[in-house]
């Protein structure tokens, strides 16, 4: 089958471009010794599981994760391929920003990211797939990558192994595949890349506490912590634990919590409350948004891009500098990390030049319409015009790296 025919081939052979994880495939090289990632194998469960109860760590996951894969995928149109793999990148129908998007997502909160690259001894296709990393770990040859969709109750026989890229391998349904792996370099660390915001993780977990300790609080009703004396005979410790027991399944919360004392009676009933009353609120609360600002910096972003500074008003100029800093400083090398291999593989697999593959970058908002003219808008900047200069009769969306139209 010809190249020119190949969005064709991705979409009516499904079942040949699946990805391979979750099943299993005799003859494959297998291994099932892996380099631990952390120190019990376990440390995508928890980085996985911070993200999910920190509030503003999520955020600004998925704020970085958006902004890296950008609006969509720029192409030279003269190569009717490279918008094959743009707009069908698998056999699932996914298109390349896709891929990308969860690529970026996965690099952002575990600073690794895994593509499967499928393809055939001919090579007359090409499909890629998103791989989730928390199911990946690099075998002990640091040839392979090892796959099991459960690392908590691991099984060699649901496990599937493929090699890294550059290095394909023939699997029984006859398909070649490898996988790449994007890792954020981290001295010491040869085998995993390190999330970057790894020294604000313990902010993370402040500001996760933080909002514990106030819905806790709402579902006790801000009631006061102390120690609760109860007087009461009992004729054993049993008898005493149960009392107590009791007690605390009625009356006790967190915070709110109580302690509760229980004594021998003596003449009269002398049980009472004493009240723990602590004036911390001010302290939480000046807790919180110091460790929301560690955070911030130990993920190397900015608040505005976050949503951060929108109760202290909206500043268009603010978001728009730091979207530009954020622009040079990360985002387009992170893109440039991403694109890299993917131009390479669709180089060497497909034989055409992938070079103009652009990942498209717009900022979150415009101090200025495009429909504005260059004069208008140097106008409004307090800057030289020349309304008759046929230059400044541009529309701003005319000057711009990408129409808008063909932006969305």
């Amino acid at each position: 089958m010809s190249r020119n025919k190949t969005l064709t081939r991705i979409a009516t052979t499904r079942n040949r471009t699946e990805p391979l994880l979750g099943s299993v495939a005799s003859g494959r090289q297998s291994n099932d010794k892996v380099w631990l990632w952390g120190d019990d194998n376990m440390l995508p469960y928890v980085l996985s599981l911070m993200a999910r109860r920190s509030v503003t760590h999520r955020r600004i996951i998925n704020d970085k994760a958006d902004y890296i894969a950008g609006k969509g995928i720029a192409f030279n149109e003269s190569i009717p391929l490279l918008g094959d793999i743009v707009n069908h990148a698998n056999g699932s129908g996914e298109t390349l920003r896709s891929i990308i998007a969860r690529l970026a997502l996965d690099e952002a909160m575990f600073g690794n990211a895994f593509m499967e690259v499928v393809t055939d001894a001919d090579h007359s296709f090409l499909s890629l797939y998103h791989v989730d990393a928390s199911t990946c770990r690099l075998a002990r040859n640091s040839e392979h990558v090892v796959m099991h969709h459960d690392w908590r109750q691991f099984r060699q026989s649901e496990s599937c192994t493929l090699p890294l890229y550059p290095c394909f391998e023939q699997q029984d349904d006859g398909t070649l595949r490898s996988v790449v792996h994007y890792k954020d370099y981290e001295p010491m660390f040869s085998h995993y890349g390190v999330a970057p915001y790894i020294a604000g993780l313990g902010a993370a977990a402040i500001l996760y506490k933080t909002d514990k300790w106030n819905i806790a609080r709402l579902d006790n009703s801000f009631q006061l912590s102390g120690v609760m004396m109860l007087d009461g005979a009992v004729g054993s410790e049993e008898e005493a634990d149960k009392m107590v027991r009791m007690a605390e399944e009625r009356f006790s919360g967190n915070p709110g919590q109580v302690l509760f004392v229980l004594r021998d009676g003596v003449e009269g009933d002398n049980s009472r409350f004493i009240p723990i009353d602590t004036s911390s609120d001010g302290d939480w609360q000046s807790l919180h948004e110091q460790s929301e600002s560690d955070l911030v910096v130990a993920h190397s972003w900015f608040r505005s891009l976050s949503g951060l500074d929108y109760s202290s008003g909206f500043s268009t100029e603010r978001i728009l500098h730091e979207y530009e800093v954020a622009l040079n400083t990360i985002i387009l090398s992170e893109q440039e990390q991403m694109l890299e291999p993917i131009r390479q593989i669709i180089s060497s697999v497909l034989g055409v030049d992938a070079s103009s593959l652009e990942i498209i970058n717009r900022p979150p908002t415009r101090s200025k319409p495009l429909y504005m003219r260059v004069w208008e808008a140097r106008k409004a900047d307090g800057l030289d015009y020349d309304e008759n200069d046929p230059n400044q009769q541009l529309f701003l969306s005319q000057i711009t790296k990408y129409n808008i139209q063909s932006i969305e």
